[in-house]
């Protein structure tokens, strides 16, 4: 079936005990060890960095990243396992989906419950991952977990500690695993992947702000106070705020920053409905609408979009075409020119 590199970053999977709580402890093949490898695969284990996943910066975004890509230039791998603390892994996932143009599948999964744990479920998600890594192609980066396989965009961890932990709140997952198959349901929406990144002598910041009753602009205007050159905007209901914050939003695109607008509601696509600060004056304010995508890969596909371009129009040609979104009307051909 293949030879498959698991790549080793941490989280609970890797966890123990450490007196007071569970931290990220055991290497790649301590983990390895604990899974049975389906027939006809064979497994290399690369361990990149053993962190709980809540603590991940951009700069171990990128060294995944180019792992991954580092990997792949090997045509003898016919696939690769990363395993990943569940925090974060929906942001890590979209961010190697974004770049990823390969056939060969990459497969993240996880555990809910620590490294020797009765009962844990790190062994058999370990176990999927290398099956589904094995005998998928051209489906892009996947999640398998709890015996289901998801598309990385879009899917979002759903639950705090249960097993089923992962799902696409707005889609249905991409396939089953059990009984030694994996059955693909649907095949994913896919934007074109773009090029590896440079990786800056300073990454760029990008801030969340979430809008509520009572939201005023400070926080907004703060993040872009403080360096930052993009922010995702979570906005209530269909992507909706205030006046006021259009306002801000206003001020930030004049400066040069990407702003992208999703909501803080489970599922469903931001749509410019209402007026009076709702999403039809943010995005007229230059919000950059995102669909379904939630707040952590809203920012990834910011986070994706500054380093893809060094002009301001180059960034939002290129956030446009991550997220799969037209050109604002009046800004059409100054979008197209590069």
């Amino acid at each position: 079936m293949g030879r498959i590199v698991v790549i080793s970053t941490g989280g609970t999977i890797a966890s123990r005990w450490q007196g007071t709580g569970f931290a990220a402890d055991a290497d790649g093949r301590e983990v390895m060890a604990t899974a049975a490898v389906p027939e006809g695969v064979t497994v290399e284990v690369r361990d990149l960095f053993s962190v709980n996943s809540p603590r991940l910066t951009t700069a171990h975004q990128l060294t995944l990243l180019r792992a991954v890509h580092e990997v792949l230039e090997d045509p003898a791998v016919d696939g690769i396992v990363v395993t990943h603390g569940t925090d974060t892994l929906e942001e890590s996932a979209f961010l190697v989906d974004l770049h990823h143009h390969d056939p060969r599948s990459v497969v993240f999964t996880g555990a809910q419950l620590p490294l020797d744990t009765e009962d844990g479920d790190g062994p058999r998600n370990l176990h999927d991952a290398l099956l589904t890594a094995a005998r998928t192609r051209g489906l892009g980066v996947l999640v398998a977990f709890d015996g289901k396989v998801h598309a990385a965009r879009g899917t979002v961890k759903t639950e705090t500690v249960a097993a089923d932990a992962f799902a696409d709140p707005s889609g249905p997952r991409l396939g089953n695993i059990g009984f030694g198959k994996v059955s693909v349901l649907r095949h994913p929406r896919r934007t074109a992947a773009l090029p590896l990144p440079d990786a800056p002598a300073v990454l760029p910041r990008v801030d969340m702000v979430m809008h509520h009753a009572d939201g005023d602009a400070l926080l907004l205007n703060a993040a872009v106070d403080a360096g930052a050159q993009g922010v995702v905007l979570v906005a209530t209901g269909a992507g909706n705020a205030t006046p006021e914050i259009v306002d801000a939003v206003a001020a930030a695109r004049a400066r040069g920053v990407l702003v992208a607008l999703t909501t803080r509601v489970h599922s469903g696509p931001v749509t410019e409905i209402y007026t009076h600060g709702g999403a039809v004056d943010l995005v007229a304010a230059g919000a950059v609408p995102t669909g379904t995508l939630r707040a952590g890969q809203a920012r990834i596909a910011v986070l994706a979009a500054l380093l893809a371009g060094a002009e301001p129009y180059e960034k939002e040609r290129a956030l446009r075409g991550v997220l799969g979104a037209p050109a604002p009307a009046d800004a059409a051909g100054e979008l197209a020119r590069v």
